[in-house]
């Protein structure tokens, strides 16, 4: 089958699109940017091309009859068994750095108290991070370095007090191992490691044995299928440093304004919200820019900002969506700048302004700039789609309702579960018509 694979490498996130020669997606993929932009390309994609090979066999599942399991219990069970086996395999490799690390010497407690410690750590670590990963379990996040950061913490100074020792070194020999850990690229065979998940579904008996044949034998046939990888196109903001050549990368902008047609045909208009930046794209109706605007200057008001007022207010960067909510006063913040924005932030906590007015004016006041940016581009047309990370925050998709049915009546808004991945639709559009052409 041929493939045809979007990279959208962002300043915060790297994303994959796969689509077959049709134009139809079949898979994507997400991972945290790193500083080698090559892992953080192949990791992407490899996640794209795992997503494609689930969608293959829900396809095949689909026509599979007589399975007590629904075909979304299957995928889902399948699915979580993977996941787990690809973070078992990273923590392993994050247990051989930390206990590298903890050999070097460089620490005040002898090397061999360091590696027993390391070694209750990881033991206890392996065991709450499967939990995590058990049926009906919440995971705030699917990234590897998240998930093993926050349990880490925990079970590092349980492990300290016990041993007598400083935990600070543990988190210390953390930190300096979890970057190379990011860097290593992955080096999971699929096809082992999907069977592999299927038979652990079958010992956690998650799945009957009458049934098991049956989803191994469609699992079987999806995993012999060719995903022949016939042309890549990388965009976005690190695009530069895509191990690609140039003819093939594309301008973020034109592959938002094309992923953003794909999905919305009647779309001319696209408000991207990124980790660095914000742009207003205007298309026509075939989804080709015709007129963008973009911020200057700075990451005031996008993605990096929220990061830093949810780093100031000590929130994880999903809660301040959900708490700007609970609002019920209008706060006007007078400042979308980072370096001022954590400043008058504190201001108004000190006058008894509640957390969550305060951020819910910050979220008007980013959406606010942002209108400034699509007027600017040549206001909003027909339908408008909002793109990029900050979608996925409800705040901001209230305000933008707010404001777009204050300034150009009722106007159709169009907000993807997967908008993150527009630019990398995009980007895997143009490359299906490089071949096509």
């Amino acid at each position: 089958m041929k493939c045809f694979i979007g990279i959208d490498l962002g300043s915060t996130t790297t994303k994959a699109v796969v689509m077959n020669d049709t134009g139809t997606p079949l898979g994507h993929g997400i991972t945290n940017s790193r500083s080698n932009y090559d892992t953080a390309a192949l990791v992407a994609k490899t996640e794209a091309l795992i997503s494609a090979r689930l969608v293959l066999l829900r396809q095949e599942l689909d026509t599979t009859s007589g399975l007590s399991l629904s075909t979304d219990d299957t995928i889902s069970m399948l699915e979580r068994h993977f996941r787990l086996a690809q973070f078992l395999i990273q923590l392993k490799n994050l247990q051989t750095l930390c206990g590298e690390k903890a050999a070097e010497g460089n620490y005040k407690e002898d090397s061999v108290t360091l590696g027993k410690a390391l070694d209750g750590t990881f033991a206890a670590l392996q065991v709450e991070m499967s939990k995590l990963f058990e049926p009906g379990a919440e995971r705030k996040s699917d990234f590897f370095r998240d998930l093993a950061g926050t349990v880490y913490m925990e079970v590092a100074e349980a492990e300290a007090d016990q041993l007598k020792i400083n935990s600070d070194t543990l988190i210390n020999i953390y930190d300096k191992s979890i970057i190379e850990v990011e860097n290593i690229p992955p080096e999971v065979d699929m096809s082992e490691t999907f069977l592999t998940a299927l038979d652990s579904t079958l010992n956690a008996d998650e799945i009957q044995s009458t049934d098991f044949g049956q989803v191994q034998s469609a699992l079987r046939k999806v995993l012999d299928i060719e995903l022949e990888e016939t042309y890549v196109v990388g965009t976005g903001y690190g695009r530069a440093r895509l191990p690609f050549p140039k003819d093939h990368i594309r301008s973020e902008i034109l592959c938002h304004g094309l992923g953003a047609h794909l999905m919305y045909p009647k779309t001319r208009t696209v408000l991207d919200i990124g980790g660095q930046d914000t742009k207003g794209i205007q298309i026509d109706e075939s989804g080709i820019v015709v007129n963008f605007q973009m911020n200057d200057r700075c990451a005031a008001g996008c993605g990096r900002y929220l990061g830093y007022i949810a780093d100031e207010m000590q929130l994880g960067l999903h809660e301040l969506g959900p708490l700007a909510m609970k609002s019920t006063k209008k706060v006007s913040i007078n400042s979308t700048c980072t370096v001022f924005a954590g400043a008058e932030l504190r201001d108004r906590l000190s006058l008894g302004e509640k957390r969550e007015d305060i951020i819910a004016g910050l979220h008007r006041a980013i959406i606010l700039r942002s209108m400034s940016i699509l007027s600017r581009s040549g206001g909003v047309e027909d339908e408008l789609t909002f793109t990029g990370g900050v979608a996925k925050n409800e705040a901001a998709v209230k305000e933008l309702r707010i404001l777009v049915q204050e300034n150009y009546g009722d106007l159709k808004i169009n907000i993807d579960p997967d908008s993150i991945y527009t630019g990398a639709l995009g980007a895997a559009e143009f490359a299906r018509r490089a071949v096509e052409a």
